[in-house]
C-alpha cells in the first residue's frame, strides 16, 4: 500500500464567514414513551468553509444520522441544522443537490440505470437543460473522477467497487455543490483502490474548494484526509481538534480509536510526512 500523504491545508476563510454547517441544540430521539431512547442531546457542531471534518464515533453514536440530518432527509427532535444559511430541513428535494452532494456508503446507484444516467439524474429531474447538455456535463464529471467515457454505458452491476464509488462521487458532484457529505468513502475498497480515492478526494477538495464533512472509521482515510475532527460520544461533540490533538483526549472511547494498534500504525506514515517537511 502506497504511503499516504499528509491532509490538505485548509482553504482560506475570510474573516467573519459564517459556518457552512451550523448544528445549535440538537437533540434525537427515536420511539416513544418507555422504549424511547436518545441519540443526541444538545449536540453543538460547526463546519467552516473549506474544511474537512471526520465525524468519528462508536456503534450507535447517530454519525450517519447526523449526515441525514444536514442533508434534510431526517429532522431532530429539538434543535437547528442550518446548512449554508438555510434550515436543512427547508431545503427539500427541489435545489437540495445544488448545495448539497451525497456519497453513500455503497454508491446507492440506480441498477435500472447506466453510469451515464445515474451521473446525469439530478440534473436531467430538472427539466431546464437540452439533452446534450446534460449528457456533456455527465462526461465531464466522469472524466473528473477519472472514468473514460466507454465506462459511461456500463451498468452498476459491470462495475468494481471502486469505479461503482467513482461514479457515485461523479453524481454527488453533478450540482456543483459546495458542500459535500461522504458516509464511509473508502468502506469495501482493497488497500490500492482506498489510496486511489482518498487521493481523489483530495484533489477534488482543492480544485472545487469544497466543504467536506465525512463519517469514517478508517483511520488510514482520517489521517490523510482530516483537517478537523469531532468525536461523537456521550449523546453530544465530545471534542474537536486536528486529529493529532482530538487523539491526545482522555477518554475510553478515543484512547481505544486512536491509540490501538490500528492508531498507532495509521499515524505513523502522516508523523513521517509531516515532520519530512519541516526546516
Amino acid at each position: 500500500m502506497m504511503a499516504r500523504s499528509a491532509p490538505p491545508e485548509d482553504l482560506a476563510m475570510a474573516p467573519g464567514d459564517p459556518p457552512v454547517v451550523d448544528v445549535e441544540g440538537l437533540w434525537t430521539t427515536f420511539g416513544k414513551g418507555d422504549e424511547a431512547f436518545t441519540v443526541h442531546q444538545d449536540l453543538q457542531l460547526s463546519v467552516q468553509r473549506g474544511e474537512i471534518l471526520a465525524l468519528v464515533g462508536g456503534s450507535g453514536t447517530g454519525k450517519t444520522v447526523l449526515l441525514r440530518q444536514m442533508l434534510g432527509l431526517a429532522r431532530p427532535t429539538r434543535g437547528s441544522v442550518t446548512v449554508l444559511g438555510q434550515p436543512a430541513s427547508e431545503m427539500g428535494r427541489e435545489g437540495a443537490a445544488s448545495r448539497v452532494g451525497m456519497l453513500f456508503q455503497q454508491g446507492a446507484l440506480y441498477s435500472a440505470f447506466n453510469v451515464l444516467d445515474n451521473v446525469a439524474f439530478a440534473l436531467r429531474e430538472q427539466g431546464t437543460l437540452p439533452a446534450d447538455v446534460v449528457r456533456d456535463a455527465a462526461l465531464v464529471k466522469l472524466q473528473m473522477v477519472g472514468l473514460e467515457p466507454e465506462h459511461a454505458s456500463r451498468m452498476p452491476a459491470d462495475l468494481s467497487g471502486g469505479m461503482v464509488k467513482r461514479v457515485a462521487l461523479a453524481r454527488a458532484l453533478i450540482m456543483d455543490p459546495p458542500l459535500l457529505l461522504l458516509d464511509e468513502p473508502t468502506a469495501g475498497l482493497d488497500p490500492s483502490s482506498s489510496d486511489d480515492f482518498v487521493a481523489l478526494l483530495r484533489e477534488l477538495h482543492q480544485a472545487l474548494r469544497l466543504t467536506v464533512v465525512m463519517v469514517t472509521h478508517d483511520l488510514d482515510t482520517l489521517f490523510a484526509l482530516s483537517t478537523r475532527v469531532a468525536v461523537l460520544a456521550d449523546k453530544k461533540v465530545l471534542v474537536t481538534g486536528a486529529p493529532r490533538e482530538v487523539a491526545r483526549y482522555p477518554h475510553p472511547f478515543i484512547e481505544h480509536f486512536f491509540l490501538g494498534e490500528r492508531g498507532q500504525r495509521a499515524m505513523a506514515p502522516a508523523h513521517t510526512v509531516v515532520t519530512a517537511k519541516e526546516p
